[in-house]
């Protein structure tokens, strides 16, 4: 039995939307994309039900497989941090200290203090960078540049293929971010605690 034929696609699709219409706002997504998730799901496996005397198995299925879009998707919104513009816009830094204002939330003698701190993080980053074992430092300096380097040209300038600059990125930003962190971590208590 085919859970693909037009029967059963007709059967489950109010079960489907029902199903995803309850889960979606615990898993803080729309219910038309869980709903789109689970049916992509349903093509990728080629689902077969095993025994076409159950009529509830499919049902089973298609209820399982949204309540695990919907673990995904909280756990994807858990994992994903938004981008503050605001706080990390050069524009709008510019754009507060031309109109003699502050950016929102911070106080008018805050800007000294923010430059200084912005400055001491690219030092220690650029500083990580150039301790970086291997052609990661070149790499790094050339993903960074200010030229905005295509991949292309990036394997072009280092000597390296096109298709090994990913997994070399990957495992140069592992080093830093372990490099990095060891570095900032907080020292932990040693002995016990009275």
């Amino acid at each position: 039995m085919d859970l693909l034929k037009a029967e059963f696609l007709d059967k489950l699709g109010p079960l489907l939307s029902a199903e995803a219409a309850a889960e979606a706002p615990g898993a803080g997504v729309d219910a038309a994309d869980l709903e789109q998730a689970v049916w992509v799901r349903l093509l990728e496996s080629g689902r077969r039900a095993p025994d076409p005397a159950e009529p509830a198995e499919p049902a089973r299925w298609l209820r399982r497989a949204v309540r695990a879009e919907a673990r995904l998707a909280r756990r994807r919104a858990r994992r994903e941090v938004p981008y503050d513009h605001g706080r990390h816009s050069v524009d709008s830094h510019r754009r507060h200290s031309a109109d003699g204002g502050s950016p929102a939330g911070t106080a008018a003698g805050a800007e000294p203090e923010d430059a200084l701190m912005h400055g001491e993080e690219n030092r220690a980053l650029r500083s990580a960078v150039a301790r970086l074992p291997g052609r990661c430092p070149e790499l790094m300096k050339a993903l960074l540049s200010p030229r905005d380097l295509t991949y292309r040209e990036i394997a072009g300038e280092l000597g390296i293929s096109q298709g090994s600059l990913g997994p070399v990125r990957s495992r140069c930003l592992g080093c830093l971010r372990r490099m990095l962190a060891a570095e900032v971590a907080a020292p932990g208590l040693r002995g016990k605690e009275r």
